[in-house]
């Protein structure tokens, strides 16, 4: 049967095959997208975590013994509280007897919440200068307890010493704390506690710019009077002892809720409470103390004034109370306040929707605006973080634990299937299928515009040593693949001619015509050796025996991707199939070489076209029928590989897709009983945990290991991954061992491990999306050169 020519001027209809892959390129694009779009959002997902451990973008360096000469003397001889007002700098003193504890480094679940308790059971409020980042992993701590009446201060995000920091640095780490506190706890602050602070006679001539700057914004710099030096673990009668001002003075308390153990600290907290209250001592935040010295005409405490010695930048605002228009870094923009209006502590602005003063708190604002919505958005990104992180270390423990266990399971099992196939002498004597099979057998070769190698092919089927019929089933060619094909004058060659229908529609309609009761399959670019068939039907001198796979070569494997697609067909598919004829449970014969009992295609209902994978398909289905199906590493055929990552990609796809249809579809062997419960039970797992979750949750490995090179740890990342390649590569060459192949085509490995397996992990994940998205797809027809010639050709 002849195609019709379209008459001239009018254009040809297209066929379905050409049909389909426009739905398929149609249905490709979006998928692809999504695809990458996931693997952006692990990346985006892990830089943002890397970011709020300080692994990414850390800065270590503490600054220590500076000199100090350009520092004002009366801000180093000065109080604790340093503002800036119209560029003036000013410090203040806490008023005698009173104290203001502040805590830093929080929040933390731990410590915090129980820091709290101790507050809230004495009455008395804190000032808690808190690290960005905590806050944002954090956020319920610090809602909570701002609610109970404690007042924050900005400790930055990621805890930076910022003499070292230039200005935009300072202004990030200003502003991304702004919008931790305004998505946790819908304020913003204008304190602020520089990290590895202390008291103000530290301040020398690297910080005191720094200083200036943030003052000049309209922050409130916080140092300390008394350390209690908490961190040290020295005690709580020590905590105490040094957390206590002399000569009734008022004084700065410094502790922490964060860093290490904190227990100390707990307990010590409360003795000191009593302790201080039994002397007379109030408590209060850092806007309490600056209220009560405004109220008192600042004569409560020592303070001294400098020049700043720079000119006023724009939208400097008041301060003097922790109040300045211009905590603006928080937002972006100098002489804006985050959130909310300027108010001064003891000023009598709004500090809450119910305009109720609340002293202590008067250097925090309501957050408002962007900045309360930005920061919400950020609390959330991280609360996706902290989530997904955990689950992507575990499933990277599972993802190693399963990888390891294949390759260990492979090396072993594929050592005992070649051991039991190659014996030659021994207890059981040479290993024999039975008696040899002699009678000749039907070879259906499938053809779609295969005009560039069906001649190799068919004359390669010739030189069988096997008496073979063979019949070429032309799916409705247009490049006169079948004139090609009859053009030859092949012996025992029949062409038979259908409409385009596909692949396994061609394998169906030859399985019908065919005269012999086992049948051979192979693609329209496939070269067989001359014993291939010979080889390729022994096994079936056992009558359980329902199908045989064969032995898979790529042949033009001379350039860099079919080298590496002959390393994945030699270590990836041949050790696998060892394995899985061990455990019975082989789930794919390739569509390049295989052999069926004629009655068995028949009796499961023949090539299904209910998937793109119909080798797997019906191989699943000789299992269910309790067929039991084997390896035959000796009856080899060489297939042309795609040549370009477009091809690979298409083909690629096309059989993860299609293996997870065959999975689908017989889901229901995983409840049966008999053979087919078998299969379900021990092939369908295995094929599962190592031919999908595996190779879609593999990228893990790869981009922890960059992450882990770039952010942590460069060479103990860089030996991790090549000893994991080591492996890779013991397992490889052990491979290329059993099936007799040249070591040399191993030095491409590390390449492969580096382009082509990511190349892979795309296309699985692709795959998956569009299984999870529930599109379908139909066969896709790819390029051939015809450049697989006669296997005596091929080294």
């Amino acid at each position: 049967m002849t195609s019709t020519t379209p008459s001239r001027g009018r254009r040809r209809a297209p066929t379905k095959m050409e049909r389909a892959a426009g739905k398929a390129a149609a249905l490709q694009k979006p998928r692809v997208i999504l695809a990458l779009l996931l693997l952006l959002g692990l990346t985006s997902v892990m830089l943002l975590d890397g970011y709020l451990r300080s692994e990414i973008g850390n800065d270590a360096r503490v600054r220590d013994g500076a000199a100090y000469d350009k520092v004002p003397q009366k801000i180093l001889d000065g109080g604790p509280l340093l503002t800036f007002t119209g560029g003036t700098a000013k410090t203040q003193s806490v008023p005698n007897k009173t104290i203001v504890l502040t805590f830093d480094d929080g929040p933390t679940p731990t410590w915090t919440p129980q820091i709290l308790k101790v507050l809230d059971d004495n009455n008395v409020e804190a000032t808690f200068f808190m690290v960005g980042s905590m806050v944002s992993r954090y956020p319920g701590v610090v809602k909570d307890l701002v609610d109970q009446g404690n007042e924050v201060g900005i400790h930055t995000f990621t805890h930076v010493d910022l003499s070292y920091q230039g200005t935009g640095r300072l202004q990030r780490e200003l502003k991304q704390t702004q919008l931790a506190l305004a998505g946790a706890a819908g304020i913003t602050t204008t304190l602020f506690r520089a990290p590895y602070s202390s008291e103000i006679n530290a301040v020398d001539n690297y910080s005191w710019p720094v200083y200036k700057e943030i003052g000049n914004l309209g922050y409130t710099s916080v140092f300390v009077d008394t350390d209690s030096d908490d961190w040290k673990k020295p005690g709580v009668s020590k905590i105490v002892q040094w957390a206590t001002p002399k000569n009734n003075e008022g004084a700065v308390v410094l502790m922490h809720d964060a860093g290490g153990d904190r227990s100390e600290t707990v307990k010590a907290l409360d003795t000191y409470i009593k302790k201080m209250k039994a002397k007379g001592y109030s408590f209060t935040t850092v806007s309490g103390a600056m209220a009560k010295l405004n109220g008192a005409g600042n004569g409560a405490g020592r303070t001294g004034t400098a020049g700043s010695g720079q000119a006023v930048e724009a939208g400097v605002g008041q301060t003097g109370a922790g109040a300045g228009a211009g905590a603006g870094a928080g937002a972006g923009a100098l002489g804006e306040q985050p959130g909310g209006a300027q108010s001064a502590p003891g000023s009598g602005s709004a500090n809450n929707s119910s305009n109720k003063v609340n002293i202590e708190q008067s250097g925090q604002q309501k957050a408002t605006g962007s900045t309360l919505y930005e920061g919400k958005a950020l609390i959330y990104a991280v609360a996706v973080a902290e989530w997904v992180l955990p689950l992507l270390s575990w499933l990277l423990l599972v993802v190693g634990i399963s990888v390891m266990g294949r390759f260990g399971m492979m090396l072993i099992l594929a050592r005992s299937h070649y051991r039991q196939r190659n014996r030659k002498r021994g207890k059981s004597g040479k290993f024999s299928w039975g008696p040899t099979v002699t009678r000749p057998v039907t070879v259906i070769v499938p053809a779609y515009n295969e005009k560039e190698c069906i001649a190799n092919t068919l004359h390669s089927l010739a030189q069988s040593t096997h008496p073979i019929e063979i019949i070429v089933v032309d799916d409705g060619s247009t490049d006169g693949t079948k004139e090609i094909a009859e053009a030859l004058g092949l012996p025992n060659v029949r062409v038979i001619r259908q409409e385009n229908a596909g692949k396994p529609a061609a394998l169906n309609n030859g399985v019908r015509n065919a005269s012999y009761d086992i049948v051979v399959m192979m693609d329209g670019d496939t070269v067989f050796e001359p014993d291939a068939v010979h080889q390729l039907v022994q096994p079936f001198a056992d009558p359980g025996i329902g199908a045989v796979a064969g032995n898979a070569k790529v042949g033009n494997r001379n350039t860099v991707i079919g080298a590496w697609q002959h390393i994945e067909y030699v270590m990836g598919f041949n050790l696998d199939r060892r394995m899985y004829d061990l455990l019975r449970c082989m789930p794919t014969i390739p569509g390049a070489i295989g052999a069926f009992r004629r009655d068995a295609v028949l009796e499961v209902g023949g090539m299904s076209e209910d998937t793109l994978a119909e080798d797997t398909d019906i191989t699943i289905a000789m299992h269910r029928a309790g067929w039991r199906v084997v390896y035959q590493e000796h009856a080899r055929a060489w297939t042309e590989a795609p040549s370009s990552l477009k091809q690979l990609w298409s083909q690629r796809y096309r059989w993860s897709y299609g293996t997870m249809q065959a999975l689908w579809k017989h889901r229901k062997s995983l409840t049966d009983k008999g053979p087919s419960g078998r299969f379900g039970r021990i092939g369908m797992p295995l094929v599962v945990i190592f031919q999908i979750i595996t190779p879609v949750l593999a990228p893990l490995i790869d981009v922890f290991t960059i992450y882990s090179m770039i952010f942590v740890d460069f060479w103990a990342s860089l030996l991790a991954w090549l000893a994991v390649l080591v492996v890779q590569l013991v397992c490889a060459a052990y491979a290329f061992r059993l099936d007799r192949e040249k070591y040399r085509y191993l030095a491409m490995l590390p390449l492969q491990q580096l382009a082509y397996r990511q190349m892979m992990y795309l296309v699985l994940i692709h795959s998956s999306v569009t299984a999870l998205t529930g599109g379908r797809l139909r066969w896709q027809k790819l390029k051939r050169t015809g450049e697989v010639g006669t296997p005596a050709g091929v080294s």
